[in-house]
């Protein structure tokens, strides 16, 4: 059973939530709009486009679970309850696909935000991307230190 936010922790979000929407004008309806925007994009792309292709037949669970994802990374709902590291470690990636996710999400992001918002947004997905990169290389057993990127064997 999930404990229950305490009143202090329920007043932090909203305060973050409303500084997210007056500072960078975030709010759920940009973030779905980016997300659907983005993934978008995914599908159409030719290093990306087929990586999803094979594992998602049913996009629209997919972007409302990414829809979520980034609502609580943008505006701190905690609307999302996956666990991103388990989802991505299987897959076939490595720095040359975060570095075309980056490429593609920036690109949404400032075709599609206000440049605050797009900057937030992409600052955002470079933590993400970086911390992804290094759990997958770290469960296929590379190590890597500061500044290094993870390429997989034979690719």
């Amino acid at each position: 059973m999930a404990a229950m936010a305490s009143p202090e922790a329920i007043s932090r979000r909203a305060a973050y939530t409303e500084q997210m929407a007056a500072d960078h004008g975030v709010d759920e309806a940009l973030i779905a709009r980016l997300v659907h925007g983005f993934y978008d994009d995914v599908r159409a792309d030719p290093v990306l486009g087929p990586i999803f292709a094979a594992r998602i037949a049913d996009w629209g669970p997919h972007l409302a679970r990414m829809t979520d994802f980034w609502s609580s990374v943008m505006l701190m709902t905690g609307r999302y309850h996956g666990q991103p590291m388990v989802a991505h470690a299987p897959l076939p990636i490595d720095a040359t696909h975060f570095d075309r996710w980056l490429a593609l999400f920036d690109a949404a992001a400032r075709r599609l935000c206000a440049p605050a918002a797009a900057e937030a947004f992409v600052a955002k997905a470079r933590r993400i991307a970086e911390s992804l990169e290094l759990g997958i290389a770290s469960q296929a057993g590379t190590l890597l230190n500061r500044g290094e990127r993870f390429h997989r064997q034979g690719a």
